[in-house]
């Protein structure tokens, strides 16, 4: 969020300590945290407090730590299709006051108050099948403690909702490709309204969606599965699963995935700088690694489009091998069956295509990059501001902005120049993906960041062309997940948390009408630091296996409980190849021992 948004916005959502109180319904239990933080869960530093308070004995107080926002939230039951308005009285420098599960554009407001009690609201309605909601406060971080009291939600208190849907009927598989089938079925009915269906292949554990059809991928060429379908409402009421339907893939064909192994190790190679894990030529990267991207190509300026790469000065990189060398070495991956991409941006290099020569001058310097070392494709880590979405430009499927705009057709037109081989992979950051269950570009209002969530329309409009997603699970703030918690970097649950948004897809600004399509497992892996060096939210060898595990075969999970099972994740990317060696190789010999361990 954007912190230094107009004070106008502020305005909206505070009151003075002057004004009169509300008169409200409120249905919130314990809303003056007169029993202590009973039936609320909170981060760790929350407590109860005697003084200062705003009403009666007690007010929370709830210190943000690092990366913890000091979050203090409980649910409450509601009624589908009811309006509420939801105020808490707040001192501290930054509070945050919201909902989340409404149903619809979930909502948030935030005040700086200072050490006057200040009124802080927003208003919401739930969505049809809408049962309960999650009301929360936090703060920001690097600020000092938060107070609040007398938090209300004005509205109709919700009626607990016993009756299971209908069982879906018409269930069928069709749709066959090599990898995929289309399962189909007809919508349930209920008493209050079905929220998801479940999809159960070979009665294995189900995957959940929101519409009547399902798309399951990562399947084996010329083969017959079963599946099964089952309908739940918000109440956790599921019906039984319906009759079972097969349906086979058809005989083996191209694949389209750039000819890489079943899974993969993807890392990248500090060929153009040198920041401390020294130099490695590229006739020296271990064998464990399947995919290879030079770091970095770079523009001349920011909005030229023209991008550059060569090799790491000898001064700052000693040891590195000539331009030929360097071309002959990559010649001898590619025929050890390694992919080597060229990668455009990082962290320094940003990249803006707003205009069309821009987009064209993007196509044609790439391709000489390409061409030059005979390269198998491209990746993009567009970073810092190289993308953005304007106001108004909230449809997925049809985005406005020419950053955006621009990016998809220079590379769809890549795509197109050096067809179905050519590789072509993304490693965007989490605020500029998954972050997008909670914001999407400056929003509603205007206040958030346009940043957010920008990669989502290039994911999207590529999914067809991509070959993979590897995501940075590191350098993140906390993210929301589809359990409508906040999961922090460094743990499986993390990675599992953030993996199971791309492969269950999830709704944008919890609005269930605007929803980020499931990828194909195949096209997904984790992308994690190399070593403790590397970059924040470093995770063992352990704990990044626990996950893997735990979202290929459903097995040894944590709290976070993953939407469905998916063995055709594709594998793990590293940041990077240097940090791996400084650390001993770690990284590439454990986890690449581990995957092909895997059946």
């Amino acid at each position: 969020m954007n912190l230094r948004a107009a004070t106008a916005a502020l305005v909206l959502g505070l009151t003075t300590l002057h004004a009169a109180p509300a008169q409200a319904a409120n249905i919130l239990p314990n809303p003056g945290f007169e029993s202590g933080l009973s039936g609320w869960t909170c981060s760790a530093g929350a407590q109860a407090v005697a003084s200062p308070v705003h009403g009666g004995a007690s007010a929370l107080r709830a210190t943000p730590q690092g990366s913890d926002l000091a979050r203090c939230g409980r649910q409450v039951s509601v009624r589908p299709s009811s309006a509420y308005t939801l105020s808490a009285w707040v001192q501290g420098g930054y509070v945050f006051l919201g909902a989340t599960g409404t149903g619809g554009a979930d909502p948030q407001t935030w005040g700086s108050p200072g050490a006057a009690w200040t009124r802080l609201h927003t208003t919401f309605t739930t969505g049809p099948s809408t049962t309960s909601v999650t009301v929360y406060l936090h703060g920001w971080y690097g600020q000092g403690p938060y107070l609040a009291d007398d938090v209300v939600l004005d509205g109709a208190s919700g009626e607990q909702d016993t009756s299971a849907p209908s069982v879906p009927g018409g269930v069928s598989a069709g749709g066959a490709t090599a990898t995929s089938l289309d399962v189909t079925w007809s919508a349930a009915t209920d008493d209050v309204g079905v929220t998801r269906y479940e999809v159960s292949r070979d009665g294995g554990s189900p995957v959940a969606v929101t519409g009547t059809s399902h798309r399951v991928t990562g399947l084996s060429a010329d083969t017959t599965y079963r599946f099964r379908v089952r309908a739940c409402d918000a109440a956790g009421n599921c019906s039984a699963y319906s009759p079972e339907a097969s349906g086979t893939t058809t005989a083996a064909g191209n694949g389209g995935d750039g000819g890489l192994p079943e899974r993969v190790l993807v890392g990248y190679l500090h060929a153009s700088f040198a920041n401390g894990s020294g130099y490695v030529r590229m006739s020296d990267v271990p064998q464990e690694w399947d995919v290879i991207n030079l770091a970095f190509g770079e523009p001349t300026s920011v909005t030229s489009g023209d991008i550059r790469f060569s090799l790491c000065p000898a001064a700052e990189c000693p040891g590195v091998e000539s331009d030929a060398d360097f071309a002959a070495a990559i010649r001898a991956k590619q025929a050890q069956g390694k992919k080597v991409l060229i990668s455009i941006g990082g962290q320094n290099g940003q990249v803006q295509l707003t205009t069309a020569a821009a987009r064209d001058a993007f196509v044609e310097s790439v391709s000489a990059v390409i061409d030059r070392y005979g390269l198998d494709g491209l990746d993009i880590d567009f970073e810092g501001h190289s993308l953005h979405l304007d106001p108004g430009d909230t449809d997925l499927d049809a985005p406005t902005t020419p950053v955006v705009v621009n990016l998809i057709a220079a590379l769809k037109s890549l795509k197109s120049r050096y067809g179905d081989g050519f590789v072509l992979t993304m490693a965007p950051e989490t605020f500029f993906v998954q972050l997008g269950h909670q914001f999407y570009g400056p929003g509603p209002n205007g206040a958030a960041d346009p940043r957010s969530a920008s990669y989502l329309p290039v994911i999207h409009a590529l999914r067809d062309d991509l070959t993979l997603l590897h995501v940075q699970d590191y350098n993140s703030g906390p993210i929301m997940g589809l359990d409508g918690q906040y999961h922090t970097m460094g743990g499986h649950d993390f990675h599992v948390a953030m993996t199971d948004m791309l492969l269950a897809g999830f709704p944008i600004m919890g609005d269930a009408g605007n929803v980020f399509p499931p990828l194909r497992q195949d096209q997904v892996a984790i992308g994690l630091p190399a070593s403790v060096n590397a970059g924040n939210g470093f995770t063992t060898v352990t704990e990044v296996q626990k996950a893997f595990g735990c979202l290929a075969t459903g097995t040894g999970c944590g709290t976070y409980r993953p939407r469905g099972v998916y063995p055709g994740l594709r594998g793990l990317m590293a940041w990077s190849i240097n940090w791996d060696r400084h650390n001993g190789f770690e990284f590439s010999r454990s986890h690449r021992a581990y995957l092909d361990g895997l059946t």
